[in-house]
């Protein structure tokens, strides 16, 4: 084993992201390596609900139910939500955000840390677009290894949705009326 070649070749890889990264950058704050991280981590995560499928010996349906994508889609949407918005929540985000004021019924703005790391992890855990690609891969799993409960878990989640949506539509509907 050739350490001294190794070592060139490991600082010349690292030179080789380091300034394709400040390229694409252009300046700004983009964490490349915080982002191959988490899709890293994802693409493992992935292949860990994958065999547990396979191993599972449950058949995988030829295709997926409108009903299910409908229930995985309005559930999705919800616990993304929940977990890069609500306040409740808030203590998972913390290490890698910062509050800065309320943003909307039951919701917060928090911003991304930067330093250490954080940043894309950060970004993962404050954005619910970034957050649905990991909720709806596990909802999917679930439906397949455990499709009764995960099942029950996603209508509780859609009513959720269904409720908030009342909500918003009376304090609307009151606004207007007592604006009147």
């Amino acid at each position: 084993m050739n350490t001294a070649a190794d070592g060139r070749l490991a600082g010349r890889l690292h030179g080789l992201l380091r300034r394709t990264g400040g390229q694409y950058a252009a300046g700004h704050d983009r964490p490349l390596g915080g982002y191959l991280a988490t899709m890293a981590a994802f693409a493992a995560y992935t292949a860990a609900w994958a065999t547990a499928v396979r191993l599972s010996g449950r058949p995988l349906p030829d295709r997926p139910e409108p009903w299910d994508v409908v229930l995985t889609s309005v559930a999705t949407f919800r616990l993304s939500r929940l977990l890069t918005k609500a306040p409740v929540t808030s203590p998972l985000r913390a290490p890698f955000t910062r509050y800065v004021a309320p943003q909307g019924p039951a919701e917060l703005h928090e911003e991304v840390q930067s330093e250490d790391g954080r940043h894309a992890v950060g970004e993962l855990t404050t954005c619910p677009f970034c957050m649905s690609v990991w909720v709806a891969s596990t909802l999917t799993a679930g439906q397949l290894l455990w499709p009764r409960e995960t099942r029950t878990a996603m209508g509780v989640l859609a009513a959720l949705a269904g409720a908030d949506t009342l909500q918003l539509a009376y304090s609307a509907l009151m606004e207007r009326t007592a604006g009147e």
